[in-house]
């Protein structure tokens, strides 16, 4: 069992804060202490974070029909990708101030796949790269009838052109076997739902009786 005694928050200093690039996105420098197992303090240490926030990404399913829908869209970050920098991945977007996760969750919904109603079931709430990047995923699965949609979608004033697929579920788990689901929110999401489809299935069924 993992030791539950562990260090928090109180038990880092910080010494300097400045940010050192601001854009789009935000870089921050810290000059920071924190404590060590072995007792006392480390040396005074710098550190580069990427200021990212809260996020909420949704994997669309439906399980009546044993549908996924999957968006696809150009992502910068992976134009050396062996299979191209047009990624699959599931629908997401930052929580604003003011905004509630399940607010942005079926915005952006309707932003990028065209969808206006899901019934949003959690999934998992994760760090994605807390080495340099303080950037927090909600994860859900949004339960909503899949036949007959698809498009494309997205906003023209943030650069957006979203192509948003429907497929079997199993098509889905393929394309993560091939290596196009290769972001950390399309896998964790379609593993849950290896795990749980056949509940999730049962369950429709009987709210269908």
């Amino acid at each position: 069992m993992y030791d539950k005694n562990r260090f928090t928050r109180a038990d880092v200093k910080i010494l300097e804060e400045q940010t050192v690039f601001q854009g789009f996105f935000e870089m921050r420098e810290y000059r920071l202490s924190h404590r060590l197992f072995a007792g006392g303090w480390c040396r005074p240490i710098t550190r580069e974070l990427f200021v990212r926030g809260l996020a909420v990404g949704v994997l669309l399913y439906d399980p009546e029909k044993d549908l996924v829908g999957l968006v696809e869209q150009f992502r910068v970050g992976a134009l050396d990708n062996a299979n191209g920098p047009w990624l699959l991945e599931i629908v997401a977007g930052v929580v604003e101030e003011g905004e509630s996760p399940e607010d942005v969750a079926l915005r952006e919904l309707e932003e990028e796949a065209g969808i206006k109603r899901a019934r949003l079931l959690p999934v998992c709430d994760y760090l994605v790269s807390p080495g340099g990047n303080s950037e927090r995923l909600l994860l859900y699965c949004g339960l909503t009838s899949l036949e007959g949609k698809g498009g494309i979608f997205g906003l023209d004033h943030e650069g957006e052109d979203i192509r948003f697929q429907v497929m079997s579920r199993e098509d889905a788990f393929q394309a993560m076997r091939d290596g196009y689901c290769n972001n950390s929110q399309i896998v964790i999401c379609l593993q849950w739902l290896m795990l749980n489809y056949q509940s999730l299935r049962q369950a429709s069924a009987l709210d269908s009786d």
